[in-house]
């Protein structure tokens, strides 16, 4: 897993993943259109959407996480599967070489040491010619070598993170049944048609385990997030980038919010977002019921990208004010052929005029150059 280390003069990435081969991938994917697109009226159906959905070009599933040990010490994680078509569903020949890849298969993990301010973070790219890497496989929904995501007859994931000297392995069982964002099956993200998503999250993963970090094993314990979308648009040519918030607020409810930032310094008229109340009902936020904030700014020294660590978060149907800081600021993947940053937050404020808290996540792309693999140049 070649993890690089985000501390002081540090942050290196160990290059085994060839990232001028993965840059080229994803510059030479075929356009959306011969793929199927993410239109009005998907059915959602569980555990099938759980799985591998090989008609669209892009798909992840995207785990984060805040978890405690015993003595109080506390971490965060991500860890993300990666799927990026490169031979459409048509054009796939039957009898082809094991050495021809349909699609790119790569993963991101990023543990946070919240105690000792301390980030590292990687990424592994597979062609899985032997086995060692896809998506499907029974209980297996994806693996790429070391790292892995089972779905148990139980219903629980077992989700495996591993480099040789890092490591997490953690059972996440859901507390709420899958929150569906959007309208009709899709998440709109642009003006078009199939310039969208079909996107669901697990918001309450009740989660335990261990993460093994600096020679030394934790059992753990904590919360964490699931997000799964599927799709075969790109962002619109004036579309920079987003902003992403998940909070689970301490009285059982959740926050999803999404902010698609455009070229002019506004923000598009798709971004959005979901209220999952505590018995899992859903409520759909549009652009004009929130306002996000940006308050601190941090500084990355090795990209030079200008992230916001603090926000203030403002849904006022909801009667909800909350200010958003990040658990540590440094908590960017400096990764090819993608940086971004991706952390830890904690969120405290009033709903209803009453006090809340939140641990989450925050995630912030196009800061560091553009979203390659999803940016249009139309």
């Amino acid at each position: 897993m070649a993890l690089g280390k985000a501390g002081k003069g540090e942050g290196r990435i160990v290059r085994r993943i060839f990232p001028a081969f993965l840059l080229s991938l994803f510059l030479s994917i075929p356009p959306c259109s011969a793929w199927r697109l993410a239109l009005p009226g998907w059915s959602y159906e569980f555990p099938r959407d759980h799985g591998n959905h090989p008609d669209f070009k892009t798909e992840w599933w995207y785990f984060t996480g805040n978890l405690r040990a015993a003595d109080g010490r506390e971490f965060g994680y991500q860890l993300t599967f990666f799927r990026q078509g490169v031979i459409p569903p048509d054009e796939r020949k039957p009898g082809r070489s094991r050495f021809v890849t349909t699609d790119l298969k790569f993963v991101h993990f990023a543990i946070s040491d919240l105690v000792r301010k301390k980030f590292f973070f990687g990424q592994r790219l597979s062609r899985g010619a032997f086995g060692e890497a896809g998506f499907g496989d029974g209980d297996r929904l994806a693996w790429i070598e070391e790292c892995l995501l089972e779905l148990r007859d139980d219903g629980a994931f077992h989700l495996v993170g591993r480099d040789g000297e890092k490591a997490l392995d953690l059972t996440l069982r859901g507390a709420k049944p899958p929150a569906i964002h959007g309208e009709n099956g899709v998440s709109q993200k642009a003006d078009g048609e199939g310039r969208a998503s079909h996107y669901y999250s697990l918001t309450r993963l009740e989660s335990r385990g261990s993460l093994t970090l600096d020679g030394r094993t934790f059992a753990v314990e904590g919360l964490s997030w699931f997000d799964h979308e599927w799709a075969s648009n790109q962002l619109a040519a004036d579309q920079v980038g987003w902003d992403w918030f998940s909070l689970q607020f301490d009285d059982g409810t959740e926050l999803m919010l999404f902010q698609l930032r455009t070229k002019d310094g506004g923000r598009d008229r798709w971004s959005g977002g979901s209220w999952i109340a505590a018995d899992g009902a859903v409520t759909r936020l549009a652009k004009d019921d929130f306002t996000l904030a940006p308050a601190t700014s941090w500084k990355s020294q090795a990209t030079g990208a200008a992230y916001s660590t603090r926000w203030r978060v403002r849904v006022p149907k909801l009667g909800l004010d909350v200010a958003v800081a990040a658990r540590m600021d440094d908590q960017e993947l400096r990764l090819k052929p993608l940086a971004y940053w991706e952390g830890a937050v904690a969120a405290g404020g009033t709903r209803a005029g009453k006090s809340v808290n939140a641990r989450g996540y925050l995630e912030m792309t196009g800061y560091a150059g553009a979203v390659v693999g999803l940016q249009s140049a139309e």
